[in-house]
Formats: structure tokens, sequence, C-alpha cells
């Protein structure tokens, strides 16, 4: 443990206007906060708020920086690189997973700074596959356990969404009315489902269609994935943090945790972290640890300790096992007329006509269909990298860029305990070893690939799209340690709470069960939510 007095900076709010208002205060090294909260994207900024607003003293301890939108974002996509977590990762199996902007975000706001807004509830089905399909595990909580809390998501953030919604148990209305009106891409999309007999409707988003909170409505500037200068999209970052900060919540940026600390009575007592190359120590009654699939088993892991030899709550050598992403491919065709595939909200038009199991198609589970925009850069990277599309095909697609319209899968995968989180002999400058990240895809998930891959292509060729092509992909990061009511089979329970040390909580989409057919954020959050309930009860409780 270390020893360090000294003081350290930390970096606190009085209120976010759109401008980064951080007094410097010092702080005392060693003062307990009763909740370490590590990591400040969807999770975490969600947490931050709900226990600080209970009265809860919460220290938040981020990696990256405290974003300003006005002057840390461009509308440039080179730049906007640094939104994502780009430390090296080791890679392997069969689908090498490609890491970064796709998967992971760095920053106050992790990746809702920089995701597209799309925001879906899962459906029922997706907390019962084991039962309802024979594959995966159950999840120990229901969509009804959820429902209350994606109510409570929606409204507190005014996502806006479609009159109706066709799919799962949800249906609206949304708190805020759908965006319009739509890109071209999202239009040519419709135009095929309908010629098709595929409903389809405009996406439901997080970002604003209206007046919100002193947050002005989307002009469709279509830099989502850049960061919102505007602030028309949500993030924690702009949302909850300010809230949490207006609360009493610290929020320490730029500090890396490196150890979760545990006595000789097996409970968490904090953690360590640095901060420009000074290691410190946080003392907490409770850590929750909310730092994402990849960070958080990577952390558990290297805190293995006498008490836990191989790595914190992992009795069921489930930390880091079955690793889901999502099946990602995009689909690209041709059209006379141009598109301009830059213009406008990336997503804008979706359909989950084939989001659950029709067992006439040989494989369970389903996807969604997202109508996609894209830039250039981001194109003729993946192009090269992931299409193997090189000279001057390269060259004609790139010429031909305003006239290519998009459709993008995200298909579920079933969970792999192969598919994993471990720790590599290599070592970062913390000196904490490097993740190592193997992914293959199953026989179900490619089957679900090819059948998501058509439909995209059948779509774009009934509203009049040519010379199409396919560049494989992944998105989103879910699982790794996984809840569930068997401390044998999983890692927390239905709650978040450790089985293994009760003052441990793992909180993101890294105790995802499966990982459903549609983007998590939401998922996500309304996991936060719940959790952030349990917790002020059994605090009340005691």
């Amino acid at each position: 443990m270390p020893t360090n007095n000294h003081d350290y900076v930390t970096h606190n709010c009085d209120h976010y206007d759109g401008h980064r208002l951080n007094h410097l205060n010092k702080r005392k090294y060693g003062e307990e906060a009763d909740i370490c909260i590590v990591g400040a994207g969807a999770a975490g900024g969600v947490l931050a708020y709900e226990l600080s607003k209970a009265g809860f003293k919460v220290v938040v301890i981020e990696a990256g920086p405290f974003w300003n939108p006005q002057t840390d974002f461009a509308s440039d996509e080179l730049a906007m690189e640094s939104l994502a977590w780009n430390d090296t990762r080791l890679v392997a199996g069969n689908n090498p997973l490609t890491m970064g902007h796709n998967n992971s975000g760095r920053g106050v706001g992790g990746g809702t700074v920089h995701f597209t807004g799309v925001f879906f509830r899962f459906h029922e089905s997706d907390f019962r596959v084991k039962t309802l399909d024979g594959v995966g595990e159950d999840w120990p909580i229901t969509y009804a356990d959820l429902a209350p809390y994606y109510a409570k998501i929606e409204k507190d953030i005014a996502v806006s969404g479609p009159r109706h919604f066709p799919w799962g148990p949800f249906q609206g209305p949304y708190p805020y009315p759908e965006r319009e009106p739509i890109s071209a891409n999202s239009q040519i999309f419709r135009r095929g489902c309908e010629r098709l007999g595929i409903r389809s409707v405009v996406a439901p988003l997080a970002i604003l269609s209206a007046p919100f909170d002193g947050r002005p409505p989307c002009i469709n500037r279509g830099f989502c994935n850049q960061g919102c200068m505007p602030n028309a999209k949500f993030s924690t970052l702009i949302h909850h943090i300010p809230k949490a900060i207006g609360y009493g919540a610290e929020v320490l940026s730029d500090c890396m945790v490196t150890q979760v600390l545990v006595d000789k009575t097996g409970k968490v007592t904090g953690v360590t972290f640095v901060h420009d190359k000074q290691e410190y120590f946080q003392k907490a009654k409770i850590v929750i640890l909310a730092n994402f699939c990849i960070e958080t088993p990577r952390l558990l892991l290297h805190s293995a300790c006498p008490e836990f030899p191989d790595g914190l709550a992992n009795s069921s050598g489930m930390v880091g096992k079955a690793l889901m992403t999502h099946s990602g491919h995009d689909v690209y065709c041709k059209f006379d007329d141009e598109v301009r595939l830059y213009k406008g909200t990336p997503v804008l038009a979706v359909s989950q006509e084939f989001y659950e199991t029709d067992p006439s198609r040989g494989f369970v589970r389903g996807y969604t269909l997202n109508a996609h925009g894209a830039r250039p850069l981001g194109l003729s990277k993946a192009l090269v990298s992931r299409a193997g599309i090189w000279g001057k095909k390269l060259y004609d697609i790139m010429r031909d860029y305003n006239f290519y319209a998009r459709v993008t899968l995200v298909g579920e995968v079933l969970p792999n305990k192969q598919n994993s989180v471990t720790l590599s002999d290599e070592k970062d400058e913390y000196g904490i070893p490097r993740p190592l990240v193997t992914f293959s895809y199953g026989e179900n998930d490619n089957k679900l690939i090819a059948h998501g891959v058509k439909k995209a292509q059948e779509i774009l060729e009934a509203a009049g799209g040519k010379e199409s092509f396919v560049i494989p992909d992944s998105a989103h990061l879910m699982g790794g340690c996984r809840m569930g009511n068997d401390p044998a089979t999983s890692v927390v329970d239905g709650f978040c709470r450790s089985h293994d040390i009760p003052n441990l909580y793992i909180c993101s989409a890294s105790v995802f069960v499966t990982s459903g057919g549609c983007n998590p954020t939401e998922t996500v959050m309304a996991i936060a939510a719940r959790t952030a309930d349990y917790i002020i009860h059994e605090a009340h409780k005691g």
C-alpha cells in the first residue's frame, strides 16, 4: 500500500454550463469515501449521480480526461480518435477483435461521449435464452426488473423515438418525439424495407429532438461519434456527472486505477491509482468497478493477493470469461444519386424484424439492422484493414463515396467461455500486465451473420442499390464478469454485488449474461440505476 502523504489535485465543479469549471482543490490523502466508483462512463455516471443524490460521499476515479465539449471536441475524424481507449491491447483467436473507438471510451463520459446515441431496451427473451432457446444462460433478473429503470432513464435524459415501436414489450411512446428530417441513407433503408414488407422505424435516440435541461435540439451536424459540441446528444459527461458534482461527488480524472486492495478479512479497503506518475490510495467503504469489459477483469486479476490468489471475485473462475461482442458487419451499396453518408445523425432508421429466434432460419437469437452513416476516413481505413480492399477498387469506392448507402448489423453473439480477457506477460507504463483479448465466433454466430448480411443487401438492392460490398466488423463489448444466482458459475449477483467480497460491486456491461441483438447502452444504465437503488436500500436497512 502506498504511503505518500502529499496532497493531490482533484477536478471538481460547482456546475456545468458547457464550459470547463474544474476548480483545482487540495484534498488530503487518506480521506475515506463512502463509495469509490472506478470509471465515469454510462454506468459510472448514473451510479455517481444516484448515490451522491442519496447523500453518500462519492469519489469517481477516471483514467482519462475531463472533457469540455466546446474546447476539446472537433468536427474532425482524425482529431477525435483520442476519445477512445487506444492503449495497447493484445488480441488473439480466430476472429481477433479490433479494439478502440468501436468498443471503448476513455475520459469522463466514457463511450457515451462518442456513441451514436442509439437507445434500445432489451427484449423479454434476452433474459431467458437458456429457457427459450437452450443456449447460453438465463439472467438472474428479468425484463420486468429493469422496466421501471428503463422508463426512468428515458425520462431523465429525454430520449426521442417513434410514436410506435413495434417490437418487444415496450412499444412507446418515448418522452420526446422522433427525430426529423432523417438522412438520405435512412430514407433509402426505410424505402427498401417497405418494398420487402419489412417494418422499420425512426431510431430511438439519446439525442434531443427539442430543447431539454438547458441543452439545444440536434441540428443534424452528424459528428456524434466525434463528440457532440452543441451537447444535443446525451452523455454522462454533460448530464449525470455535473449533477453528481452538484451533490458533492468528487471526480478524479487522469487517474489510472492500478489495484483494488483488500484486508485480511477479505473486504475491500479501497484502490490505488496513479496520477502524474505518483501513486495514491483512495480509501472507501464500498468500491464499484464500472470500468468496462476489458479493464474490469484485468484489474480484478491483477489485484490477486493471499486472500484471493486467483484474482478478486474469482472463486468461480469466471472473471474475464464469456466475453461477448456484437457482430457489426457493414453492408454498402452504390446508388445512382448522391447519398452523402456523412450527412445527419449516423443512425436515424432501424428494424428489429429479425430480433427473435425463428427456427426456420437455422440459428437461434437474432439481430437489429441500423441504417448507419459513415465518414470517409473511417470507411477507407475499414476497407483496407477489415475488408482487404486495396488498389483500384479502393480508389473507385472512395472516389464514389458520396453515392454509397450503408446498413449495419448488430447481431447477438452467444457466450463462450473461451472468449476471454486474461493477463499477458507484457506490462504497460503502470507496471500492469496488458490484457490479452481472445475471441472467436461460433457456428451459430456465423449463421446469424450470414443471414443478417444477406437481409441488409436485399434491403439496399430493393431500394435501387448495386455493387455491394461487406466490411466485417464488431461493436460493443459485454460480459467477462457475468451476474448469476450461483456463485460457482458467476461473478456477481443480480444486484451486481460480488459473491466473494460483500463490499465490492461490478456494474457495467461486463455483468451481461447474454449480449442481446441491439445496442447495449440503455441496459447498462438501467442496471446501474437498479444497483444504486439496492445500495441505498441496504444502507437504510443498516
